[in-house]
């Protein structure tokens, strides 16, 4: 126990002020450029369709598929008697079809026989339900019953599949999280009582960090800490817990992800790799702190009811920024990831659930290779007839035998990929003028998940806000990393820390010397409101970061919905209501932007000062269409003397090794600057569209 305690202690210790990176994995160095595979189940299925299925996914072009993540009940039929050979069959008719096969630990579906005999291992949610069995992710992380049949799995599937050089690699669990729920089971409270001690040591730390002396909470003992539960408090919580509990609930994922690590490692072959699969917009699992996995996969979903993207027939394509994100996030954690769920059509369970415009499969595919993805796998293979997901295309029909309308743009990819594969030639150099835009968003989940507890309006949203810098620097045509405080910030000319309202003096110090060494810093709303443990600064306002953005913040307006604000710039205007920090700049620290209306008209929205050989601005608005922030970022990059492009909203142009792609997610037809030999498409992009070419 001294050493999970130890562990935890470290893991939530403030941010180093910079660390190696961890070494790249090399499994894929001697593979394709990227793979394409699909999900299938062969325990959900009639045998006798086994190999009828197995053999048309080779047919297809499918190099890969994907076994057992939902299939423990027919692994461990009864308690302690495991059953491999329905699975060895499957894994025997890919191997005979050329297909690898990646095996998964069949962690969030636990049997029926086990949750009916230990029902502790149930979650409980915050309305004090516990979970059923019935569905999948019922399981708690911290249950130590749980843990103990988990651990005798995973040691059975490990030792028979461990060796088999079949077994391409591994993925953990499926997409780890309770959707949506957190878990409040006695389980839960025992472990986050064990995560304080670890991090606070002493009582006097812990109320001394929750500010606990209001409303007469101190605790005087750890057994009387109980998890932060508005379903269960006729007022709010204390902030400084709330942000405690959901950092637990991250790292407890990350320890039940490493504790699977740990075992399948001392059985299975170095040359097999472990991975899980996250969706990298979901809260409560921070892609960020899984730290004990060779690399992490996502899982994305773009056209659901959810996002209309840009144009009328943007919600048949979804956002730009939904895959890119997620890429240049999990990119960065160590130059290796892969997309493990990639939406294979219509789905089922979305506010409403289109069909996707035509192409935009298509165009969704060869965004994961732009972005450096190293394989893509489909969800999934065949649509079920039975269970949650009826509505749920697969690349194969209800027949059984019929490509999908999306099938078919596999099939058509998979050719282009072959196509385009035969003109790779190893060691291409980024192109210069692309590399000098190079540009890092810090992201910390600590800020989102302070700010989606106290938003102070309706209409804040941490992502919505991050994503206006992200468009941003995409429509410059920049490359983009999505880092954390452990990477050297000096290899980026921009930096834009979005909304980083948690932070201490030495990050402070880190900025300030990053923009003195040639760096151009951007620093935006909500910036540097309160320290770590989520305490305002018994200071003048965002007191830490004054002297380094030239100005003070007096105070921050939030407006209604149907009010607006609205600012001056470079002669335009631009208008906002979501928050706006009003600034008053100090001498030598220029203004950029004044709001022009309420009664702080004339004041400044916008600074920016020179600071050694770089320059540091701040960005006092947030607005909905983004375009304030668009022209922020274009004279940030005219004051560092970088030419940007200027794409639309919603085209994208991305390199990746010695290829140029372009993508078009608007429903507008674009011209890209083609400048050499075009291997995929045409220059004239049309909605949902696909260019690619070599130079």
């Amino acid at each position: 126990m001294k050493y999970r305690l130890l562990a935890l202690a470290l893991a939530t210790a403030a941010p180093a002020l910079a660390q190696t990176a961890p070494p790249r994995p090399t499994f894929f160095d001697k593979g394709p450029l990227m793979s394409i595979g699909s999900y299938y189940y062969p325990e959900q299925w009639p045998h006798e369709n086994w190999a009828r299925d197995i053999k048309k996914m080779a047919e297809v072009g499918f190099q890969f598929t994907h076994y057992g993540e939902f299939a423990w009940t027919f692994v461990e039929p009864e308690e302690g008697k495991f059953d491999f050979k329905w699975l060895d069959e499957a894994v025997a008719l890919a191997h005979q079809n050329g297909i690898k096969v990646i095996m998964c630990t069949s962690t969030p579906t636990p049997p029926a026989w086990l949750a009916q005999k230990h029902p502790e291992i149930l979650v409980v949610n915050a309305d004090g339900r516990t979970m059923q069995h019935g569905s999948r992710q019922q399981a708690s992380w911290s249950s130590p019953v749980y843990r103990q049949y988990v651990q005798r799995m995973v040691e059975a599937i490990g030792q028979h599949y461990g060796q088999d050089p079949r077994i391409w690699g591994w993925q953990l669990d499926n997409e780890p999280s309770h959707y949506g729920q957190y878990d409040y089971s006695p389980a839960a409270q025992a472990s986050f009582r064990r995560w304080l001690q670890a991090k606070y040591q002493t009582l006097e730390a812990l109320n001394k960090a929750w500010g606990t002396a209001f409303w007469s909470i101190r605790y005087t003992d750890f057994s009387q800490v109980m998890i932060p539960n508005q379903k269960e408090l006729p007022e709010q919580p204390a902030p400084a817990a709330v942000l405690d509990f959901k950092r637990f609930s991250a790292d407890e994922a990350n320890d039940f992800l490493s504790f699977q690590y740990k075992i399948l490692r001392k059985h299975i072959a170095p040359t097999q790799w472990v991975t899980t699969n996250l969706m990298p917009e979901h809260v409560a699992v921070d892609p960020t702190r899984i730290t004990g996995l060779d690399f992490l996969t996502y899982t994305k979903y773009l056209v659901a009811g959810y996002d209309n993207g840009v144009g009328a027939q943007g919600f048949r394509m979804g956002s730009a920024s939904s895959i890119g994100f997620a890429n240049d996030l999990f990119r960065s954690f160590n130059g290796v990831t892969g997309v493990m769920e990639l939406q294979p059509g219509q789905v089922n369970w979305g506010r409403f659930n289109p069909q996707p415009l035509p192409g935009a499969v298509r165009m969704w595919i060869w965004h994961a290779f732009a972005g450096g993805n190293k394989f893509v796998c489909n969800y999934r293979f065949r649509q079920p007839l039975t269970g949650g997901e009826q509505y749920h295309y697969g690349i194969i029909g209800t027949d059984g035998l019929t490509p999908s309308t999306s099938g078919l743009e596999y099939i058509k990819v998979i050719k282009e990929l072959a196509a385009v594969q035969q003109q790779y030639r190893a060691g291409a150099k980024m192109p210069p003028a692309y590399q000098r835009r190079q540009a890092a968003i810090l992201y910390n989940a600590d800020n989102r998940w302070e700010m989606d507890n106290q938003p102070q309006t309706n209409q804040w949203s941490t992502m919505a806000h991050l994503k206006r810098y992200y468009d941003a620097l995409k429509q410059a045509g920049a490359p983009v990393d999505i880092i954390t405080e452990a990477k050297d910030f000096t290899r980026y000319p921009v930096l834009v820390a979005p909304a980083y309202e948690l932070l201490d003096k030495n990050l402070v110090e880190r900025w300030r010397q990053y923009a003195q060494q040639g760096g151009h810093l951007v620093l935006t709303t909500r910036t540097g409101q309160k320290d770590r443990t989520d305490k305002l600064w018994e200071a003048p306002w965002a007191g830490p970061i004054l002297d380094l953005i030239g100005a003070k913040i007096p105070f921050y307006d939030l407006l209604p919905e149907a009010v607006t604000g609205t600012i001056a710039s470079s002669g335009k205007t631009y208008q906002w209501n979501n928050w706006a920090d009003v600034l008053a700049p100090q001498p030598g620290t220029e203004t950029w932007a004044t709001y022009t209306n309420q009664f702080y008209n004339g004041q400044a929205a916008v600074v920016s000062r020179p600071l050694g050989k770089g320059s540091v601005t701040y960005v006092g608005p947030d607005t909905d269409d983004g375009a304030l922030e668009k022209e922020v970022l274009r004279r940030v990059y005219q004051r560092a003397g970088i030419p940007i492009a200027d794409l639309p909203a919603g085209v994208v142009l991305d390199w990746r090794d010695g290829f140029w792609v372009g993508l078009n997610y608007s429903d507008k037809p674009y011209t890209m600057p083609v400048a050499g030999k075009v291997l995929i498409g045409s220059a004239e992009v049309p909605p949902a569209g696909v260019v690619v070419w070599k130079e």
